[in-house]
């Protein structure tokens, strides 16, 4: 948990209410154990997109469309979902449709850095959320792509399939455990690469939220 209980019901209590297809969304993610980023970190995407007054959304892993639901009520005009498993992504373009919300949608089956290269831009927000391995590589790809002004967003930065005491290590330099992040899984190098690349990067700004899993939010400098 990235927050305490208490905490977490206060943002729910306080946060937007699912809409009708949103609700069954969850329901959906419940009854097939499948990770979503809940309505609180969905509250911040539909924040980003409405900020940013966002025209394109790129997605790196979609699912059955659960955060694209969030950016298009943040107003986006389109919103680009990417999912390798086609049965993810024929469910989320059920959804989509139920929810009056298609004709927003491309749907990408397939490898999403794959299908970025296709892509020219400029996106206004990003959504990274596939193999936390390849963020890194989801980064390099759209960084020159995205709007100034626009928003790279990453999930699971803090709870996940992550060692999240050696990923704090790791941050906070400490030599005494910093070998910690060498012995990791694959995930947690792969967040903490990417902390590290948005981080360095002169010309993003970069803070973690600690809502959900975690998300860092980087904003491409005008």
């Amino acid at each position: 948990m990235v927050l305490t209980d208490e905490v977490s019901r206060f943002l729910r209590a306080t946060g937007p209410e699912h809409t009708e297809v949103q609700a069954e969304m969850a329901a959906f993610a419940d009854e097939h154990d499948f990770p979503n980023i809940g309505p609180e970190s969905g509250a911040v995407l539909r924040l980003l997109a409405r900020l940013a007054d966002a025209d394109t959304v790129f997605e790196f892993g979609s699912g059955f469309g659960y955060s694209a639901s969030w950016f298009l009520r943040g107003g986006a005009e389109r919103v680009i979902l990417t999912e390798f498993d086609a049965e993810e992504l024929d469910q989320g373009r059920e959804f989509m449709r139920e929810a009056g919300l298609a004709d927003r949608c491309v749907f990408e089956e397939g490898n999403a850095m794959e299908t970025v290269g296709r892509y020219d831009g400029p996106f206004d927000v990003v959504l990274v959320d596939h193999q936390k391995e390849r963020y890194v590589d989801a980064f390099d790809a759209v960084r020159d792509k995205v709007a100034p002004g626009g928003v790279v967003a990453a999930d699971n930065v803090m709870r996940g399939p992550i060692d999240f005491d050696a990923l704090l290590a790791h941050a906070e330099g400490d030599e005494d455990t910093g070998g910690a992040i060498a012995s990791a899984n694959d995930q947690t190098r792969g967040i903490a690469d990417y902390l590290e690349a948005v981080r360095d990067d002169p010309d993003f700004e970069t803070a973690v939220l600690p809502v959900g899993s975690g998300l860092a939010v980087s904003t491409k400098a005008d």
